[in-house]
């Protein structure tokens, strides 16, 4: 890859970390707010935004593939690291799915989404489609759990190594 190209893909991984960095400030802004639709704006910013560094880094095309594997190996990125994995960000950008697969040959009583601290709550238990707990930084949908901080620690890291390709 040429330098340039590789300069392009680095420039875009470092914006798209300053884009998680300070959606992650909004979200703890809006959390101590209690503006339930900033911080799920947040949400959704952290986990587009780190979903974009990954596919920078494992790239959906085949053809592109060699280029994933020299940016990860530049990086230091394990080929296993959390960023691989775009579920989450997957399942907000596919939420009607979700909503049809749950109502399909169910007799619903009950739906919560967008619950914050939903385990501080006994009677959400599995109706909780999407919440967020303020006090550990974890997003749940569908009873799965992400741990919000572990995105952020890695997209740092990233980012640092990218700043530092600049420094040499």
């Amino acid at each position: 890859m040429k330098l340039i190209h590789e300069g392009t893909f680095i420039t875009e991984i470092i914006f798209q970390a300053e884009l998680v960095l300070h959606a992650v400030d909004r979200l703890k802004d809006s959390s101590d707010d209690f503006d339930k639709v900033a911080v799920w704006s947040a949400i959704q910013s952290i986990l587009i935004s780190s979903s974009n560094v990954s596919k920078i880094l494992w790239p959906m095309k085949k053809k592109y593939e060699e280029r994933g594997k020299q940016l990860r190996k530049l990086l230091r990125v394990d080929s296993e690291c959390v960023l691989k994995s775009r579920k989450f960000r997957n399942k907000f950008e596919h939420y009607d799915d979700l909503i049809d697969d749950f109502f399909e040959g169910n007799n619903i009583r009950s739906y919560t989404d967008l619950a914050m601290n939903p385990s501080l709550s006994s009677f959400i238990g599995e109706s909780c489609h999407r919440g967020y707990n303020t006090y550990n930084n974890t997003l749940v949908i569908h009873g799965e759990i992400l741990d919000i901080n572990d995105i952020v620690d890695v997209v740092k890291q990233v980012k640092l190594r990218c700043e530092g390709l600049f420094l040499k």
